[in-house]
């Protein structure tokens, strides 16, 4: 059978980046991949940042988004079945930020991919800066995706403080609490530099399984929670969106953003990466990509935004 890994963790906390080391050390230990990012957004712009590691042995696949939820899990059933007669040894799925974990376990145990493929590992990454005022619906998504893992990895670990650490392990302690959330074994806890990561810390990954816990089942509307406004061909400077983006996430006005992330092509034809957060600014150079930039957060005002970016029309994509 397929062993088949969620990597998942809520917004910007960064599981595009361990995916690209955890699939690189799976390459180098023999194994035929797959990644399939599976985000309720329109456009995936993670998928993107990708494409680097891609060749012989790794393949991408993508579930596009932008429909309701029973929409988006029968696509993310039928790629799997296409999945499934590939040949891969493991399939690594990205999942939204925002992600159910009962779309995936439900999922999995549908006709006929229970007979194709078996559950691997849950891999829930945790920004250890992770801010600390989160609402009752994201509290809830960090809860269930940390009560399932087989393997917590704390992201950014040399960037804080050790208390700074601590007070955030004992946020998510506390965010499972207030699910009720009763677990019989304990997950693997990785807190580390990724950079320091080896061969031994890997193998205990890939191994680590996944738990079946229990909590307080919180029902939401993720159309009335979330948004996501897609702004599509923007004429800005490196510069400019150094200064306009951190301005928008600290806005209240705005909303609350989580994220800003996507592309900018410049007037010279140079193509910027752009990732934005609460913790870190990261604009860089790309080889290519597409013109789009992405807010991410809950209760966006559009009007708002646009004070800082203009009269734009984006694409409201929920």
């Amino acid at each position: 059978m397929i062993q088949i890994d969620l990597i998942t963790g809520f917004l910007g906390s960064g599981k595009t980046t361990f995916i690209r080391k955890y699939a690189q050390f799976l390459i180098g230990q023999g194994a035929n991949i797959g990644i399939l990012e599976n985000d309720f957004g329109a456009v995936n712009v993670d998928a993107m940042l990708l494409q680097d590691i891609l060749g012989e042995h790794c393949t991408l696949e993508m579930v596009a988004g932008g429909c309701d939820a029973d929409c988006h899990r029968r696509r993310f059933k039928t790629k799997l079945i296409a999945m499934g007669m590939c040949g891969y040894d493991r399939i690594l799925v990205e999942p939204s930020g925002i992600f159910d974990m009962d779309e995936f376990f439900d999922t999995l145990h549908e006709d006929p991919l229970d007979r194709w493929y078996e559950i691997g590992n849950v891999i829930t990454i945790i920004d250890a800066n992770l801010e600390q005022s989160l609402s009752e619906f994201s509290r809830y998504i960090l809860a269930s995706q940390a009560a399932q893992a087989g393997t917590i990895l704390y992201s950014h670990t040399q960037e804080v403080s050790a208390d700074r650490l601590v007070s955030t392990q004992k946020y998510v302690e506390q965010s499972l609490h207030l699910l009720h959330c009763t677990k019989t074994s304990t997950s693997i806890v990785i807190e580390k530099d990724w950079d320091t990561l080896q061969d031994t810390d890997y193998q205990a990954i890939m191994h680590s399984g996944y738990h079946i816990a229990d909590y307080t089942k919180l029902w939401f509307d993720n159309q009335e929670t979330y948004d996501s406004l897609y702004f599509m061909n923007m004429d800005f400077s490196e510069e400019f969106l150094r200064d306009s983006c951190p301005k928008i996430l600290k806005d209240p006005a705005c909303g609350k953003v989580f994220r800003i992330k996507g592309f900018q092509k410049l007037s010279d034809g140079q193509w910027l990466s752009v990732n934005i957060t609460h913790r870190v600014t990261e604009i860089q150079p790309i080889p290519t990509g597409q013109s789009i930039l992405i807010v991410i957060g809950e209760n966006l005002n559009q009007n708002a935004i646009e004070q800082y970016w203009g009269k734009s029309k984006p694409d409201v994509v929920l």
